[in-house]
């Protein structure tokens, strides 16, 4: 059967997701807002400041007019005394729906005034450098525009006690009206929202990790306190348990819905027989996610070696709770899995997203002038990445000692992306962060029945390679088409992190010294 375009609704605890194969759309718990703070003081009189609120309404007005913000920004009255800006910061904090302030001086704003305020903001903080006027008014310029325009003047004085208090910021420079500008701060949204996110991811770990595997281990008390994230961790038949609970009724419906939905290849299996392993997957799928929902989980790892009394790995289920918005890491990978579930959250909403998914490395193609990796996995691969038709197919696998479970088959888009590792180095948490090219292989695999990427890492094969394993990244990522390098390193920032960047600039000697830099300022 053919795949179909269609719309799907599901209830996911307070969170309705719906998901078009044209659109990929992760609705968070809040409906975010930022607000927008203006600086001034009050040496110029009353018709100044009526100006300077004036001023900044219409900036806001026109911001939100855009259409290029993916959160509404909400105007708030001009800050110009030490009582007003304290207030305004600590009602930032207690207001759920707020993401965080962007401020701009409009005139001077005397920096002791902030220090207060700035000292017990606790949210995502941008630095928006701008001014109203496009262009110097060179026929009426005068001293009242001179005292009324001066945030080249106030705005280096704001910066300044930011940067002497050592609080994280993102400074974005240029006309409020500029399309590039817009796109920055649009950009920023995510990745705040992403903060304010992280301390909502909870992990529910199915069991524990792969034996003797070293990456995928790690500090979660660490984690926990860098990153807000919990994880936890349950005896596989207790989720087992819930999965044997799901109905007939239930499972046959989804049956429905895949068979609906996507691309049926039987491969000279029996029909029936075919069936019966493809509703195994939708009665884990059920199964898992009102375990999720429950008890409020937003990943899930599982891990090959240890099923229960589970009759498949948890394939294709997995492979649509990911297109749910869940995380996911294999092998009890949990730190990918939340990288996952904090990625999909921070591309929410996106028009024309290309996907987000978690991804391992398998093998290399080294032909000169056509290098690169193959991406996949035994089974979990998030079909948001996918190019063209999604089928279903039912084959062995010699791990897991289970019954051939069913999987989602399909090949990625082509484009630029991101592939990003979180590592515990044992003293510290480190965020590699390589920029790649995906691309289509160059003939057909009719015999490896998984869904797959291929991609180039920056700057080429063997300098990307040799630095990610320089820097201890890990053979799992947290893959986006829909993020850049810039964004995650904001967020790694903000966490107090630290960040490597692979990219077209990568030179081995200069990653190394990045490398040395990193571990004398993070450890």
């Amino acid at each position: 059967m053919s795949t179909k375009c269609g719309e799907i609704r599901v209830s996911w605890k307070h969170i309705k997701i719906r998901f078009k194969k044209e659109d990929i759309f992760v609705k968070a718990a809040k409906n975010y807002k930022f607000w927008f703070a203006t600086g001034s003081q009050d040496l110029y009189g009353d018709e100044c400041l009526r100006k300077v609120a004036e001023h900044s309404k219409i900036i806001v007005d026109e911001l939100n007019k855009s259409g290029v913000l993916p959160y509404e920004i909400v105007w708030k009255p001009t800050l110009i005394t030490n009582e007003v800006i304290r207030r305004t910061f600590n009602e930032a904090n207690a207001d759920e729906e707020c993401a965080g302030v962007i401020t701009w001086m409009h005139t001077f704003s005397p920096a002791k005034s902030w220090i207060l305020g700035l000292q017990e903001y606790r949210k995502p903080l941008m630095h928006l450098h701008t001014q109203f006027n496009q262009e110097i008014p060179y026929d009426t310029i005068d001293m009242d525009f001179m005292n009324e325009n001066q945030s080249a003047h106030g705005d280096r004085e704001y910066g300044h006690i930011v940067s002497r208090m050592g609080i994280e910021r993102k400074v974005v420079v240029g006309h409020w009206s500029y399309p590039v500008v817009q796109g920055k701060i649009a950009s920023w949204m995510r990745t705040a929202v992403g903060i304010m996110e992280s301390s909502h991811i909870r992990v529910m770990r199915v069991a524990d990790n792969m034996r003797n595997v070293a990456v995928t281990e790690g500090d979660k008390v660490e984690a926990q306190i860098k990153f807000g994230w919990e994880i936890d961790a349950y005896p596989v038949n207790e989720i087992a348990e819930a999965v044997a609970a799901v109905s007939q009724a239930d499972t046959d419906a989804l049956v429905e819905e895949y068979y609906d939905k996507y691309q049926i290849l039987l491969e000279g299996r029996d029909e029936a027989e075919f069936r019966r392993h493809v509703a195994v997957q939708a009665q884990i799928e059920i199964g898992f996610e009102r375990f999720l929902e429950e008890k409020n989980y937003q990943a899930i790892v599982t891990h090959f070696g240890d099923l229960g009394a589970l009759k498949q790995l948890p394939g294709l289920a997995i492979q649509r709770l990911m297109e749910k918005g869940y995380g996911f890491g294999g092998e009890g990978d949990w730190k990918t899995a939340a990288m996952v579930r904090l990625m999909k959250i921070m591309t929410q909403n996106m028009p024309n997203a290309k996907g987000t998914s978690f991804m391992e490395d398998y093998t290399y193609n080294l032909v000169p002038g056509k290098e690169g990796i193959l991406q996949a996995h035994m089974l979990e691969v998030c079909p948001t990445i996918s190019d063209g038709p999604i089928s279903i197919k039912v084959n062995p696998l010699s791990m897991g000692d289970r019954e051939d479970p069913a999987r989602l088959v399909f090949t990625a888009k082509e484009g630029p992306a991101i592939a990003t590792s979180l590592i515990d180095l044992g003293n510290r948490f480190r965020l590699i962060i390589n920029e790649v090219e995906c691309k289509k292989v160059e003939k057909p695999m009719p015999k490896l029945p998984v869904a797959t990427a291929f991609w180039t890492p920056y700057p080429d094969l063997a300098t990307g390679a040799e630095a990610w394993i320089l820097a201890g990244g890990a053979h799992h990522t947290a893959f986006s088409y829909d993020l850049t390098a810039d964004q995650m390193a904001d967020w790694a920032s903000a966490m107090g992190i630290e960040a490597v960047f692979i990219d077209k600039d990568t030179t081995i000697r200069n990653f190394k010294k990045d490398l040395m830099l990193g571990s004398i300022y993070y450890r």
